[in-house]
Order: C-alpha cells, then structure tokens, then sequence
C-alpha cells in the first residue's frame, strides 16, 4: 500500500484530554478516529491490526471445533427480560416507532440469543455437545469511557458459546478454550494472566479472566512471582507481598487490563429458553453452557500499552498493520520497483512514496506508526546496490543488497 493512496496523515500533537498510550499513538498514527467517547471508527491502518488479530483468533477458535456464526445486534425486550437483565445499567435500550417505552437493545452480549437458537436444534444427548462463536459489534453504556479503545462504549468481541449434557463435559471444553485462548494472546505478543474472577452479571459462579499487566490498567490483580496463579482483587484475599495459597510464592500486587473472559454458566440460560435434551433414557435434562468472550479491540489497545516507546507504537510481527515499510528518498525509481517487486511475490508493505516530505519527517512517521522493519532506499544507498535496513524495536542499522533483500528479509522478520 502506497501511504499517498491513503486519505489519513499522521498527527504531531497529541489529542487533548487523552493520558493512554493507546488513545494517543493510535490516534496520532492514523489508526483510528474518535467520533465521541468510547465510540472509534477504524481507519485503514488500524483495521488492517483488527483483521489480523481476528484471523489469530478464527484459526485457534477453529482448532478447537468452533464454528463461525453472526447473529444480531438488535434484540427483543424479552430476551434480557427472560434472565433479569434487561434492567443492568449497562445496556443501552432502543424505543422504536411510536412505542413510548423501549422495547428493544443493542447487544451488549448473546447468552439468552445463543440458548434460544440452540433450542430449536438440540432435543437428544446426540445433539451435544457444539459450540459456535462470532466476532461482532458490542455496546455497553459506559459511564467511564475513557483510555482509548480499553473501555468504550462500542467494541468488537469475539464471544463462544458451548453446550453440553454435564457440568464435566463442560469443563473439559473449558480447558480447551483456556489453552487455546493463551494461544491466541501469545501470537499477539501479549503474556496473558489465567485469573480467577467474580462471575458478575453473566453467571452465580466464579469465573475467569485474561490479564495483561500494564500500568494504565483498571483491574487490580494478585499474581505469583513463582506459578503466576492469580486472582482479582474483587474476590481475593491476597495482599501485595502474601505467600501464595498454591505454592507458597510471593504474591505481587499489580495493574491489569482484562483482555478476555471465561464464564461457567451452568444451565442459567438453558432453562429460561427451555434447552433441554434427553439422555439415553428418554429422561430430560437442561443444557449446560458456557461463553467466553475476547474484546478484539481492547486487545489492539492493550498491545499498543505494552510495546511503545517516546516515539509511537512498535507492534509485534504477527499483527503489525504491515511486516515492512519501505521509504523512498530522492529514489523513485528503485523505491519503485522494490515495492512492484514485493507487491507481485505477495508480500505485504507499507511504501512511503511521498515526493514532498522530509527525510525526518518520513522517520518520524514510520516510528510511530510502528511497523516491525524499515527500508530506506536513497541515493546514498544506492550508490552500495544496497537498501538500509532498521527494526523498530533496536537502533542498529545495517545495509543490505538489493539482491540480497529477499532472503534477509524471510530471515529476520
């Protein structure tokens, strides 16, 4: 991608009344745009991350035999009535046509959806267990939306939901989905905390939760130093400095975004939408089920936490908008035909081809845009049949043959 086929600039100053790395670089960098509080739109750049990581997320989420489904944003009155939860502060409730009270939602979360349509398909223990999952649009009514895409009032998630004939059979899925969800943090660079939690408003049950530490954090979490065991401070008794109840470590007191969640649900949802099924005895028992959520979004923020510096971000490989970025200095023509070349084998690059920046200021944008490694193609270096190459993450440069740069490149990146 040419940046000046690209409508969106970088911005020098940073947006006003904003204190996260996230809601500052992501802005500045063209990412994303904020239209009000907790409400962004994705620019081309940023949605290129989303796409990323969503595609991390479908290939793990497949590996455990989810299938992929879209339901809608708009529900009915009484499927939050069905559970007690239409009056949570949290949802946002729509009045339609001439209706003076509201009778509608916008999804907040798709438990009471899921049991219902599970309902129509499941009558036999031969139908259990399955589970299927979404990557969708979520709002919640945030009174405190703030630091950028961590808390806001529409995201993205990819929420799962499972269904089985025992609270063990469940539980075995649950391990499933903790391990795969693990995966899936780690191929976004992100060290995930497996966390106990309080259930909250999704089940009666303690449930868990994936942490990442970062100083901008909301949650307050209590983790070893020795088995990484932790707990949220809502449910624990730990202090900072406690020996560990599991191994008898030190517990250290820390800062941490939830990055996604696992809920037991047990047949909460189940007998309010009638899923049940009947064992290998004719006789008929409720559905046990599961959900398990990951805030896309709030992960493309919580990347940017952990990897920025000064300058801007610095995004890890696998969901990096780009692998390359390519700048052409007084060398149009060979900055040209190294980006057709990339372009015609599929390599995917970001090219600064723009004729009337500076030097500084194409540097300055490519470190905080943040793309892994960085090309320079300039008389300088041609004068070596060389391009000058530089990771965003070190300060060490080094020249490279152009006919070399293919090899180097499936090496190093």
């Amino acid at each position: 991608m040419r940046i000046s086929k690209i409508f969106t600039k970088t911005q020098k100053i940073s947006p006003r009344d904003e204190e996260s790395a996230n809601a500052i670089y992501l802005e500045r960098g063209g990412f994303i745009y904020k239209n009000s509080a907790g409400v962004y739109t994705y620019l081309p750049l940023g949605w290129r991350v989303i796409e990323k990581i969503s595609a991390i997320i479908r290939e793990e989420m497949n590996s455990i035999g989810a299938t992929e489904m879209f339901m809608p944003a708009l529900h009915d009155k009484k499927y939050l009535s069905a559970t007690g939860r239409w009056d949570i502060d949290v949802v946002f409730k729509v009045i339609s046509g001439s209706d003076k009270e509201p009778n509608f939602n916008i999804s907040w979360t798709h438990e009471e959806i899921a049991a219902e349509i599970a309902s129509r398909y499941v009558s036999s223990y031969k139908d259990l267990p399955f589970s299927f999952y979404q990557i969708q649009t979520k709002f919640r009514n945030e009174p405190r939306a703030k630091s950028g895409l961590l808390r806001g009032r529409e995201f993205l998630m990819k929420d799962l939901y499972s269904f089985h004939t025992s609270q063990e059979d469940l539980f075995s899925y649950y391990e499933k989905t903790r391990e795969a969800y693990q995966k899936i943090f780690s191929r976004c660079g992100l060290k995930s905390i497996y966390t106990v939690a309080a259930g909250g408003d999704f089940t009666v049950s303690n449930t868990h939760e994936f942490q990442v530490i970062a100083p901008i954090g909301e949650d307050t979490i209590f983790v070893c130093s020795k088995c990484d065991y932790a707990e949220n401070n809502e449910i624990s008794k730990f202090k900072d400095g406690s020996e560990c109840s599991q191994c008898g470590g030190k517990i250290i007191e820390s800062k941490s975004i939830e990055v996604g969640n696992i809920f037991p649900l047990g047949t909460k949802y189940s007998d309010a939408f009638n899923l049940n099924f009947k064992d290998e005895k004719g006789e008929k028992h409720p559905v046990v089920m599961g959900s398990y959520g990951i805030g896309i979004s709030r992960v493309m923020g919580a990347v940017v936490e952990v990897y920025h510096d000064e300058k801007g971000i610095m995004w890890p490989k696998n969901i990096a908008p780009f692998p390359l970025h390519l700048i052409g200095l007084n060398a149009k023509e060979a900055a040209d035909k190294i980006y057709d070349d990339f372009v015609a084998e599929g390599v995917e690059l970001l090219y600064d081809d723009r004729g009337n920046v500076s030097a500084g200021e194409k540097f300055a944008d490519a470190d905080l845009i943040g793309i892994p490694m960085r090309l320079v193609v300039s008389e300088k270096t041609l004068k070596e049949h060389a391009v000058e190459i530089k990771k965003r993450d070190g300060n060490k440069t080094e020249m490279v043959a152009i006919s070399d740069l293919r090899s180097y490149i499936n090496k190093n990146l």
